[in-house]
């Protein structure tokens, strides 16, 4: 049987209707009569009972059907599979990412890649503040969540996804955490939590400024190096520090109050990755990441 007969023969068995058949084959309906007497010569016996009112499998039908569906749908799987290996997205994809929002922002994006990638999988891998561009460049991840700006001579970050305000989180018995919000210069009021030291310069200065705008101080704290150390060090009243919206849906304690910044830039993820090895099936993540948040 030619791959047209097989997929006449299919479609009409769903259908069971002539006009429905030729419609979703886009041929015309004395097309498909003629496929469908063609494979019953083949086979030497009626497939289908046809009257004025109803068509209708015979038992012959029936098992043809039942035996050539699923060598069909393998077919199918197989040349879908060598399409998209041959494009470079199937297997496993694994993408870094910072903090709990994060992670469910990519098992969303992940869904949607999958269903339009069936043979590609999205797994996802948590990250600490100090270690993400370096898993990165070790080829643990192949795309990597990252916080704007990114300046890594030896990374490509796509655009801007996710835009998230910014809040300061204060001890919950601090005077601020009566506050309804909080401005830049205030930040000159109390020590600051200090990010790792192996976080790149210029994206520290830029979330975590030293002076406030008008060149007031910002005196240093103590130093952490994941997330819940310092909402750990917080919550002990050795400092504050400047997250995200975020972080009180996911990290809520009642030794830490989160209090807007109103004049603090926002935080932007975006995807990155390496420069040099941009994959088929990064460029079709990335992709997916934008289609969704239009």
């Amino acid at each position: 049987m030619e791959r047209n007969e097989i997929e006449a023969f299919l479609t009409l068995s769903e259908e069971l209707h002539f006009g429905r058949t030729a419609e979703r084959l886009r041929v015309s309906t004395a097309h498909v009569s003629k496929t469908i007497k063609a494979i019953e010569r083949q086979v030497g016996v009626p497939l289908f009972e046809r009257t004025s009112r109803k068509v209708a499998l015979t038992a012959v039908g029936v098992q043809l059907r039942e035996e050539l569906r699923p060598a069909y749908e393998q077919v199918q799987r197989s040349m879908r599979n060598a399409k998209l290996a041959g494009r470079g997205i199937a297997g496993t994809l694994w993408v870094g990412y910072f903090g709990s929002a994060g992670g469910r922002y990519l098992l969303e994006v992940g869904e949607i890649f999958h269903a339009r990638y069936p043979e590609c999988e999205v797994r996802i891998a948590e990250m600490q503040l100090s270690d993400g561009a370096n898993r990165l460049r070790s080829g643990e991840v192949e795309a990597l969540l990252c916080c704007f700006p990114m300046c890594e001579p030896d990374m490509a970050i796509g655009p801007p996804l996710i835009s998230e305000d910014k809040m300061l989180a204060v001890p919950s018995g601090h005077e601020f955490a009566s506050r309804k919000t909080l401005s830049l210069e205030d930040l000159a009021e109390v020590e600051m939590i200090q990010n790792p030291p192996e976080l790149p310069a210029d994206f520290d200065e830029f979330h975590h400024p030293k002076r406030t705008p008008s060149g007031r101080h910002i005196r240093p704290g103590p130093t952490a190096c994941t997330f819940q150390e310092i909402l750990a060090l917080v919550g002990a009243g050795k400092g504050a520090y400047l997250t995200t919206t975020q972080a009180p849906l996911f990290y809520l304690r009642p030794d830490v109050t989160f209090v807007p910044v109103t004049d603090a830039p926002p935080l932007q993820f975006g995807l990155g990755w390496m420069a040099a090895s941009l994959t088929r099936r990064v460029e079709a993540l990335v992709q997916v990441a934008v289609d969704a948040g239009n």
